[in-house]
């Protein structure tokens, strides 16, 4: 997940100006209204995807294991929320293209969303690091094999490597994929979807899912694993560094932010015509988009990565999309509402913060190792609501205490700037040697 910006506002949006006297009236910048209910929905894809990782600490119901662990599906909806995100806010309203003083200086674009969640992941791995090390030690890992892996894991570059994707902080491959979608806004993405027309945002938005589509395809026939009733060729395991090309390439996180960029721009081309028209009441999209986590359930048991490219992030793109719209309405429906409210808000601001914390916690009571050295053995089933008390908790501290704080920012931003300047001319043409 990204906390890449807190709330879907844009930041430049003024006071409308006094009336002019004059006999020509000089134009006036249309600003974006805050959509604060976009910001509410990280909490519900963060609250499962929390809970999956360590669901089989919670039960031992089989069926309650296959509806609860499908963290693969859900994550899709993040990089779905971060296009958005980026493209309501560097995107004009209501006409093509980009705000150019958002991308004029495209290094310092890069850098700056990468430090808006770089500190944390830094202080969190730093934070661990002995604890990390002390279980990469006790299966035997070398020094070197531990060193490489702490520069992946700083450097952000896991996802690249389908065999270390999930080390130390597993969920934090998320940032790795994030950082190269990032690289690629500014000058590759951003100004080029902005471009487009309707026509053409639609057309985009079916290639996208098509090449999403024929990526999980490929996985599937190649792991001969359409659904978790069958077996590979081999009929022993799962090919996992296939599985891990599949759900943690950077690639295919790209095209997933880039549907996020393609909806924001579609309702952003809204004409007044367009907001005249009935508007679907965006909470029928949000189940049907939930519940295709219930094909596992079903004798249509597909695995999770034709889930989430077949149906999950479609239909979860197009759930923004009517709330975003449904949002600009007189009378926004009750969904809407309710991921809007002030609760749903803080839930949201504190999704970055327990995407991050609740992989080292889980570990602490949950991973044999350490919790056999701490507790004796993993903690029992009766303890899980215990285990996400805490998440949640110390999640809010380290939100109020860390994300919000303004030394951290000042920090964070000087350190961007710094980065922009020596990385000048990586992402343009500066005419300079």
């Amino acid at each position: 997940m990204s906390a890449e910006a807190p709330k879907i506002v844009d930041p430049d949006a003024k006071a409308a100006p006094k009336p002019d006297t004059k006999d020509v009236a000089k134009p006036v910048k249309a600003s974006k209204p805050r959509i604060d209910c976009i910001d509410g929905c990280r909490f519900a894809l963060v609250f499962p995807i929390v809970v999956a990782h360590f669901a089989r600490f919670s039960t031992s119901n089989l069926t309650a294991l296959k509806l609860l662990t499908q963290e693969n599906v859900l994550v899709g909806g993040f990089f779905v929320i971060s296009g958005y995100v980026s493209a309501y806010t560097t995107t004009k309203l209501g006409a093509l293209g980009v705000e150019e003083k958002k991308v004029a200086n495209p290094e310092l674009f890069f850098w700056q969303r990468v430090m808006a969640y770089y500190p944390l992941h830094f202080a969190s791995s730093a934070l661990f690091a002995p604890m990390f090390i002390w279980v990469e030690r006790n299966f035997s890992a070398t020094w070197k094999m531990i060193a490489f892996r702490a520069f992946l894991n700083f450097s952000m570059l896991q996802a690249w490597f389908p065999k270390e994707a999930e080390i130390w902080n597993q969920p934090t491959w998320f940032l790795s994929a994030l950082t190269f979608s990032n690289l690629t806004m500014p000058t590759f993405v951003l100004p080029q979807v902005a471009k487009l027309t309707k026509g053409g945002l639609q057309k985009l938005f079916l290639a996208l899912t098509g090449m999403s589509l024929l990526q999980k395809v490929s996985y599937s026939e190649t792991a001969r694993f359409h659904s978790s009733k069958e077996h590979p060729v081999d009929g022993k395991v799962m090919h996992p560094l296939i599985w891990n090309l599949t759900r943690f390439h950077p690639f295919w996180a790209l095209m997933e932010m880039t549907m996020g960029i393609v909806a924001a721009r579609h309702v952003m081309l809204d004409t007044e015509e367009d907001k005249k028209k009935p508007k679907m009441n965006p909470l029928w999209l949000f189940l049907a988009a939930y519940a295709s986590l219930g094909l596992r359930l079903t004798k249509f048991d597909f695995n999770d990565a034709i889930v989430r490219g077949v149906l999950f992030v479609p239909i979860f793109t197009k759930f923004l999309t009517a709330m975003h719209r449904d949002a600009l309405s007189a009378e926004p429906s009750a969904i809407t509402r309710f991921f809007g409210c002030k609760t749903m808000a803080t839930l949201g601001s504190i999704a970055f913060p327990m995407f991050i914390v609740h992989g080292p916690l889980g570990q602490i009571f949950y991973k044999k190792a350490i919790a056999k050295k701490l507790w004796g053995k993993p903690m029992p089933h009766a303890f899980f609501p215990f285990y996400l008390a805490l998440c949640l908790g110390i999640s809010h501290l380290v939100n109020e205490h860390f994300v919000k704080n303004k030394k951290v920012g000042a920090f964070a931003g000087k350190v961007a700037q710094k980065l922009a300047g020596w990385t000048e001319g990586m992402l343009r043409d500066t005419g300079k040697a």
